[in-house]
């Protein structure tokens, strides 16, 4: 059986730990060559070296995608080693939580740079590759805090909710010249810096049960799960899915009462 993702070059940012690693682990299995940005610089190279004994093809970038001149040379880097990009993962983010106006200023633009001007910096870097080759496909990894509001969370709503904004504006653009571009919304997913936030609280694993007690299936999504839905969007076998969000948070999000 042909594997899902032969021939396609994926970058997939925020690659070193959590959903990105989980990505970047489903897409070899595939037979994508892979370019793995992070800031971690350690990780993501020890990620790369483990990929690449195993027998895949994987490549280690360094870059803080809130830089774009970082952005464009991690990139070039990458098409210089393996040839055109052909996928892009935003996957790279970070939590900024404040009271709005408690909220310094560079919180902000931290959050803005981040989880949103660093999507734009990455899409704009690879998307001439897409175009020259009349095929591509962006997947950009947002949340459930795109369309649901938890009080607490700001800025980082206002960011994925324009991470939606930035996804169905660059899929209407380019879809007359083949190219893709659709996000996933994960919910509660079992990564460390969701296992960090339980250890916040006074019982970490009360914290953890009533969360799981609010989710449809009774418990948190896993890395993998969002793995393998950046591998259906990024395969061809989603030739007409464009500027759409996929949702994968048990169903939480459709509930209406507790």
């Amino acid at each position: 059986m042909t594997a899902r993702l032969t021939d396609k070059h994926i970058l997939v940012t925020g690659a070193a730990t959590g959903i990105g690693r989980a990505i970047a682990e489903a897409c070899v299995r595939e037979g994508a060559t892979v370019a793995l940005l992070d800031r971690d610089g350690d990780n993501v190279e020890r990620l790369a070296a483990q990929l690449r004994s195993e027998g895949h093809n994987a490549q280690a970038l360094v870059a803080d995608i809130a830089d774009r001149a970082m952005v464009d040379a991690a990139v070039a880097k990458a098409r210089e080693i393996n040839g055109p990009l052909t996928t892009l993962v935003n996957n790279a983010g970070m939590n900024v939580f404040h009271d709005p106006l408690a909220m310094p200023d560079d919180a902000w633009q931290l959050c803005l740079a981040v989880d949103l001007e660093g999507a734009w910096f990455c899409s704009r870097a690879v998307l001439p590759d897409m175009l020259a080759q009349g095929d591509g496909a962006i997947i950009n990894i947002a949340s459930t805090h795109s369309f649901s509001i938890i009080p607490g969370c700001f800025p980082y709503s206002v960011a994925k909710h324009g991470l939606i904004g930035l996804t169905r504006s660059l899929g209407i653009e380019y879809a007359p010249r083949g190219v893709r571009v659709n996000a996933i919304a994960p919910g509660y997913i079992a990564t460390s810096a969701v296992e960090a936030h339980w250890q916040s609280f006074d019982d970490p694993v009360a914290a953890k049960a009533r969360i799981e007690a609010l989710l449809p299936p009774g418990r948190l999504g896993q890395p993998e799960e969002v793995a393998m839905t950046v591998v259906f969007l990024a395969s061809d076998e989603a030739p007409f899915i464009n500027a759409s969000c996929l949702t994968i948070d048990g169903g939480r999000s459709v509930v209406y009462h507790d």
